[in-house]
């Protein structure tokens, strides 16, 4: 199993909107870089993820799991762009914040960290 970060702006899709879809989960759709997308694809049914608002509170909110693989974006009829479902699988009961991500020096090489910008990325040990 692998895991992943997922960047989201809250008012574009927050926490709650990931939990409201349920089981079924939803498109990790509208993600337009290549590094991301790539990512997408090595992603399998399974994996686990966090779930980070990108705004506002900047912080780790969730776990989600990827419930479909790497299949064509259907934001958009261009073939180049793949997304993932995910669901929702818990809160964190206190979020990690990205100060607290930033203090701790296990997590200096993390993507999140050093390229802030892309929205979806890998968590390794």
């Amino acid at each position: 199993m692998a895991y992943w970060l997922f960047k989201s702006e809250p008012s574009t899709w927050s926490w709650k909107d990931q939990v409201d879809k349920g089981d079924t989960g939803e498109e990790w759709d509208g993600v337009r870089n290549y590094q991301a997308r790539n990512f997408m694809r090595d992603m399998a049914v399974g994996d686990r993820g966090f779930f980070y608002h990108s705004q506002g509170e900047r912080a780790i909110v969730g776990i989600v799991e990827v419930s479909a693989a790497a299949h064509q974006d259907s934001s958009t009829d261009d073939p180049r762009w793949e997304c993932v479902d995910i669901k929702a699988v818990r809160p964190f009961s206190v979020p990690v914040t990205l100060d607290d991500i930033k203090a701790d020096d296990r997590f200096a090489d993390m993507p999140l960290v050093k390229s802030p910008r892309l929205s979806v990325q890998p968590v390794t040990d």
